[in-house]
């Protein structure tokens, strides 16, 4: 699976992007609301940690206010505090007020969820255990997926997920432990792991203006519109890749088990980077370049390796920076040092 323990110090990460990616994500939300889904007791769970979580690890950027002493029938807050009741997004002037319980009214848990992801810049997916003891997909805000769709993925479990998505060895391998991985999650080890794809996207003069010009939020360039997707299909729309137009988009995804529901959430932060900026990264063009030509096939033909002539195009761009690098002494040559990306 690729996991690694997760500080959590770092479950949450902001960067310098986070107004943009904080206005592309308030746009999907007001325009496609079905990429946001309320799930119950979990998601007010949920709203409450981030909301504790941020105003610690960033004072700056958030500030809360908090219920009387005397409210004591919710026990949200951290370390005896009283649950919280706003919580303010300095640098962009906005305030939210944190519902405590699912008797607030209709709509409450979608409200919360809402919250969530106008907080942060990651998309959020909340598990919850059936009966039968599968996690099922029931609640999240999924507004910068690129590749796939909410509504295509809400109610599965977690091996219908994973299997509709055709990921790479979750039939031969990964379907038993990760489903006791899961079962068993304790919740003080929170986990991440990384991932990457190629992405292509509009010429320079096609985007200018655009409100999300590197199709942060759906691929449109590979993928087709987002209305007339496919649940399942992949790749529909090709336009030659050229340095300019190709970019590497990397996933940061963690999990982690709430200690009062239950439930398992993952984060997912996805990062854009122009493949030409990565080649001016010393030693970052020889590593994924090697990393690349060591995919296995399954990890090839989900990545799209076949597909859109971008393969080639990315392999040939990061062997010649990388070969300019190791003239400059910037970079070992092959066999001394290379690691995958």
């Amino acid at each position: 699976m690729g996991i690694r323990n997760m500080i959590w110090s770092d479950w949450i990460e902001l960067d310098d992007q986070y107004r943009n990616y904080q206005e592309i994500r308030a746009r999907r939300i007001e325009t496609q609301g079905h990429g946001v889904l309320g799930g119950g007791l979990a998601v007010i769970e949920l709203v409450h940690e981030l909301a504790e979580y941020l105003s610690r690890r960033y004072p700056t950027t958030f500030r809360v206010s908090r219920h009387p002493e005397s409210n004591t029938e919710y026990n949200w807050g951290w370390e005896g505090l009283p649950p919280i009741k706003t919580i303010t997004v300095v640098p962009l002037e906005e305030t939210h007020e944190l519902p405590l319980s699912l008797h607030e009214g209709d709509g409450v848990a979608e409200k919360a969820m809402i919250i969530c992801a106008l907080l942060i810049q990651d998309d959020l997916a909340v598990m919850v255990e059936g009966t039968d003891g599968r996690y099922y997909f029931q609640a999240g805000a999924i507004c910068v997926p690129g590749f796939w769709r909410m509504r295509d993925k809400i109610g599965m479990p977690l091996d219908e997920i994973h299997i509709s998505g055709d990921v790479p060895l979750y039939r031969s391998k990964l379907h038993a432990s990760m489903e006791r991985f899961f079962r068993r999650m304790p919740v003080e080890k929170p986990v991440a792991r990384n991932n990457y794809f190629l992405q292509t996207i509009r010429p320079l003069e096609e985007r200018k203006g655009r409100e999300d010009a590197e199709e942060l939020a759906w691929s449109e360039s590979t993928n087709g519109l987002e209305s007339e997707f496919q649940s399942g299909g992949r790749f529909s729309h090709k336009l030659k890749p050229t340095t300019e137009t190709l970019r590497l988009r990397s996933e940061r995804q963690t999990l982690r088990r709430l200690p009062i529901s239950g439930a398992i959430v993952f984060t997912i932060r996805t990062y854009m980077t122009p493949i030409e900026e990565l080649g001016r990264e010393r030693g970052v063009p020889g590593r994924l370049a090697s990393s690349m030509r060591s995919w296995p096939t399954e990890v090839g033909e989900y990545k799209g390796k076949e597909r859109g002539e971008w393969y080639e195009a990315v392999l040939a761009y990061m062997d010649e920076c990388h070969r300019e690098q190791v003239d400059r002494g910037e970079a070992a040559r092959p066999g001394q040092g290379d690691y995958p990306y």
